[in-house]
């Protein structure tokens, strides 16, 4: 006699949504979330506390102060409305300050990130000793103050300027004397190198992260198949430090956009307005006096220039993220 098989049938296949549901357990409710993470909300109650006093609190009380012209003394009384938004966006100084804010961050990152990569494949190869002292030594720039390396570069252009210049004159590379931090140009050119050279640093480190993410074994293999060091990073590297290299180039945009200290130390914005950035434009309204003429605090002016600046800002965030959506969709449909 045959031998039936009497085990139940399986039962009927439902939908991947519907098993993916089922498959998951019931969510918690949310008070009880939230007392199950009562621990990790009280350790970062500090920090909100602080952010919300020096942060959050005073973003918003400056946007009432836009409505005024105040110079800081006492309670705001003289309402101008939106007059002080008006004067800003007709001002050329506030203009030429965002041109050279613009133009240090895309001279400075650029530059700033191919060093950066190259210096970071370089120390993360595990063969090269006295790495760790190599990476120390790149980074502290970073900890050192702005205005300190401000205050420094000053001295050494009124000291050895001229010795400079003598120099340059020996050898027939100028023909007159460089005045270092009177030309306009010379000076915002002197501060994109030390802005290079001061916060290369963050970028090193980011790159380096990013590189000890990559399986070693990947590398392994593709040297096992005959791929130079070239291809290597175009094929391998690179792709594998697109995310990390989208958040890098953003973070830099921002880190340099709020360049103060060392515009302010270095040149007060001068000569002439002629390096003058967003942030000492802002400083020099809200409390008065810059390198030109003497200019009476105005601190509702400084907080409308501050929230005009923070939407150019959040605009060029926006347009960022766009662009390297774009392209990586692009990529993508060129792929398939």
């Amino acid at each position: 006699m045959p031998l039936v098989d009497t085990a139940p049938s399986p039962p009927a296949h439902r939908g991947g949504s519907e098993a993916a549901t089922a498959a998951q357990p019931p969510k918690a409710p949310l008070r009880t979330r939230l007392w199950a993470a009562r621990w990790s909300y009280l350790y970062i109650l500090p920090l909100m506390a602080l952010l919300l006093t020096f942060v959050v609190y005073p973003i918003f009380g400056s946007l009432v102060y836009t409505l005024y012209r105040w110079n800081g003394i006492g309670a705001p009384s003289d309402f101008v409305g939106l007059d002080n938004f008006r004067q800003i966006a007709h001002d050329s100084i506030f203009w030429d300050s965002v041109a050279h804010t613009f133009v240090y961050a895309i001279v400075v990152v650029p530059v700033q990130l191919v060093i950066a990569l190259g210096l970071a494949l370089v120390l993360n190869n595990k063969k090269l000793r006295f790495s760790a002292f190599y990476r120390t030594l790149f980074f502290l720039p970073v900890v050192t103050s702005p205005a300190v390396v401000g205050v420094v570069v000053q001295l050494m252009l009124s000291n050895f300027g001229d010795t400079l210049n003598s120099w340059l004159l020996d050898i027939h590379l100028i023909d007159t004397p460089v005045d270092w931090l009177g030309n306009p140009r010379i000076a915002m050119g002197i501060i994109i190198l030390v802005g290079i050279w001061q916060t290369l640093g963050y970028n090193l480190v980011y790159f380096l992260a990013g590189l000890q993410t990559i399986p070693e074994e990947i590398n392994e293999a593709a040297r096992i198949d005959g791929a130079g060091r070239i291809k290597a990073f175009l094929h391998i590297t690179v792709p594998m430090l697109r995310s990390v290299g989208l958040m890098i180039v953003i973070l830099a945009f921002i880190g340099s956009f709020q360049i103060f200290d060392l515009v302010q130390v270095l040149t007060n914005g001068g000569p002439y307005f002629g390096t003058e950035v967003v942030n000492t434009y802002i400083y020099h309204l809200a409390f008065g006096g810059n390198q030109a003429a003497a200019t009476q605090p105005n601190v509702g002016l400084a907080s409308a220039a501050s929230f005009f600046y923070g939407l150019l800002l959040i605009g060029f965030s926006v347009l960022q993220v766009l662009i390297f959506r774009s392209i990586a969709k692009r990529r993508a449909a060129g792929r398939g």
